[in-house]
């Protein structure tokens, strides 16, 4: 029969909430197994009787029956008729053998990591919310998304191309949509583009870990904004690069601070249309000085287009990359903010000499991006959908920013100041009070509102405290409600 603490440790198995699923055979089983790994059941040891354990667990005898013949199956135990089931003779390899149980667990929660892989997980990576508070930034609205009509786009892919769609995609991305992104970007955002320089990717994020790994070497500096977007910091502090931040005014990146050390790096990674997360927009001559920076050193340019789709006042400027004509800029965009983040499709457009070396080194990465969804965007862009649904969201966020606006000022002045962006999904707002930015995050938490610090998104260390506010997701009944207990929070903070 089994010692009271390995029968004990059965039960557990049975009753842990994270082996529901198992069927109940399987569930002892692993819990049986388990004990033979750890080596509470040495080699020849018997196993008690079908009946006598299924009397103990209080289960049918078949459910004992059932468990044993997998065991005996995977080896772990051997069945003598006549005499009952016993442990198997276990080698000497197996796994954890002399260890004790403390050194194997510090193993398992210390992993052997590479510098690389050590600086990644340290990252904390980049997180979403899979049901996102107000106030999360980067998120569009995407109940008023017309679903219908993307439906019948994706059937009519599905009945044009038949099991066509369900293989593998070209690396670089299919050619209808390539096409209808270079068309895009020409139009909409002043670009220099072809279809043949479009790579399609599952996002900006996928597209600045590949810039970070492909056109940089270990421990050469790159110049970033500051504050910038974590993310991007973050693709390049795993690549083993050194981020040197660069100053930014309402003018947008100080440009004279880079040209000041020109050598410093060999790149710049940039958020010029509405600089992230402060919302300047970058003038037009720090833009051509940096194109000159970038063709005399042999530089690159990295420009993040990330929601330049939503412009609240006039035009938006023409982006950066159209105005280089000695390509050295790669210029990154994604439909995760102007459509729906479940897409999973972004982009980059790339100087000529860079478009073979992405798409292969992207194969590595994921391969390429599912062909039904790339081929059904195609369509929803070239029919004039994606225009005439950018342009819908474009009203109903800036009726959204200025709902927000007026909120904070009627019922948060005395603690924030906030500063309405000329665009985008979100907006600043500084703290004007003696709260601390961490207390007044916590606070916000427990009311059920989400907010992002400022000051964690200089590198520098000297950012003023405050928080990011995205306002396009929610409704102005959503924004209200949030609104009053972010305030309600905000004075019992005070209280204290």
């Amino acid at each position: 029969m089994f010692k009271h603490s390995q029968l004990e440790s059965v039960k557990a198995w049975l009753a842990h909430p994270d082996h529901a699923a198992m069927p109940l055979h399987a569930r002892i089983q692993r819990a049986i197994r388990q004990l033979i790994l750890d080596g509470a059941l040495g080699p020849g040891r018997p196993l008690p009787a079908s009946r006598a354990l299924a009397l103990s667990l209080e289960v049918s005898r078949d459910t004992i029956e059932t468990a044993y013949a997998q065991l005996h199956a995977e080896g772990f135990i051997d069945r003598r008729i006549g005499s009952g089931s016993f442990v198997a003779e276990m080698t000497e390899f197996r796994p954890g053998r002399g260890l004790p149980t403390r050194a194997r667990f510090t193993r398992n929660l210390a992993p052997n990591l590479s510098k690389r892989g050590a600086a990644v997980f340290g990252s904390g990576g980049v997180r979403e919310q899979l049901a996102p508070l107000p106030f999360a930034p980067g998120l569009p609205e995407t109940r008023s998304f017309p679903l219908p009509l993307w439906e019948r786009l994706q059937r009519q892919v599905l009945k044009e191309t038949g099991a066509q769609a369900l293989l593998h995609g070209d690396p670089q991305g299919a050619a209808p949509l390539r096409r209808a992104i270079a068309d895009y970007v020409n139009l909409e955002r002043g670009a220099r583009a072809t279809a043949d320089r479009v790579i399609v990717l599952t996002s900006s994020q996928q597209a600045l870990t590949l810039c970070a790994n492909m056109l940089l070497d270990p421990g050469e500096g790159i110049f970033i904004e500051d504050p910038a977007y974590y993310g991007a910091r973050k693709a390049f502090d795993a690549a083993g690069l050194e981020s040197l931040p660069v100053p930014v005014d309402r003018h947008g990146l100080m440009v004279d601070r880079l040209l000041s050390n020109p050598h410093k790096a060999r790149a710049v990674f940039l958020t010029p249309s509405h600089q992230f997360p402060t919302g300047a927009t970058l003038t037009l001559d720090r833009r051509l000085a940096l194109i000159e920076w970038a063709a005399r050193h042999q530089a690159w340019i990295i420009e993040d287009d990330y929601d330049s789709e939503f412009h609240y006042e006039g035009r938006p400027t023409a982006c950066v990359q159209g105005l280089d004509p000695y390509e050295r800029t790669l210029y990154i965009g994604t439909f995760t903010k102007s459509l729906f983040p479940g897409l999973r499709i972004g982009y980059a457009v790339l100087p000529p000499q860079l478009v073979q070396p992405m798409t292969v080194a992207r194969t590595l990465l994921d391969g390429h991006t599912a062909s039904l969804a790339q081929l059904t965007l195609a369509r929803f862009i070239e029919g004039g959908h994606f225009g005439a649904h950018v342009r819908a969201m474009r009203g109903v966020y800036a009726d959204r920013l200025a709902v927000l606006t007026r909120l904070l000022r009627e019922h948060v002045s005395p603690f924030v100041e906030p500063r309405p962006p000329i665009g985008g999904l979100q907006m600043a707002c500084m703290l004007t009070c003696d709260l601390s930015e961490r207390a007044a995050i916590d606070a916000a938490r427990h009311v059920g509102v989400e907010l992002l610090g400022l000051s964690g998104l200089y590198a520098s260390g000297r950012g003023l405290p405050g928080f990011l506010m995205g306002f396009a997701a929610y409704t102005p009944a959503e924004l209200e409600a949030a609104v009053r207990r972010l305030a309600s929070a905000f004075h019992g903070l005070m209280r204290k």
